[in-house]
């Protein structure tokens, strides 16, 4: 009895764990103009939105959002999603993110974690790492890593959240 009762704690206990990440944690961020920014109030207005883990230095993440970028214009109009690109970037290259960032042509909103306490917080052990979130703020898939073409999967995420096939 005492070990199906042990066994029921370590249970529940997974289950709050699991329900810890349902909701963004709170982290204070810098965006590109040095305004900070609580991880914890992201949001698109009720729609899904995706954040994007990356770093200057990694060639996956510039290929996956150089890839969203070619489509982005047309997914927001569709769906109304937006990205938020999270730098990784170290305190010694962060004055690179920007100069990269305008270079691209980028219009995603971004955020700066120089110590990397967004992407502990978030569980993120490599990158490129991306959250769909959908419009209630709580994270409705998680994936590491890119390959050519895996970006239309974000898009029939949020088409997904948001009712359309």
């Amino acid at each position: 009895m005492m070990r199906l009762s042990k066994l029921m704690s370590a249970v529940a206990l997974c289950l709050v764990s699991l329900g810890a990440y349902a909701q963004l944690p709170s982290v204070q961020l810098k965006d590109l103009e040095g305004k900070t920014v609580n991880t914890a109030e992201l949001s698109n207005n009720g729609k899904p939105f995706v954040i994007s883990f990356f770093a200057t230095w990694c060639k996956p993440c510039n290929r996956e959002l150089k890839a969203i970028h070619e489509q982005y214009a047309d997914w927001q109009e569709e769906t109304g999603m937006k990205v938020i690109a999270v730098s990784i970037d170290q305190a010694q290259n962060i004055n690179k993110v920007k100069p990269m960032v305008d270079g691209e042509g980028w219009e995603y909103e971004v955020l700066l974690d120089p110590n990397s306490e967004f992407r502990r917080a978030m569980g993120v052990q490599m990158i490129p790492h991306v959250f769909i979130i959908d419009g209630k703020g709580k994270i409705a898939e998680s994936r590491s890593g890119y390959t050519d073409g895996a970006e239309s999967h974000l898009i029939e995420k949020v088409r997904e959240l948001i009712g359309e096939k």
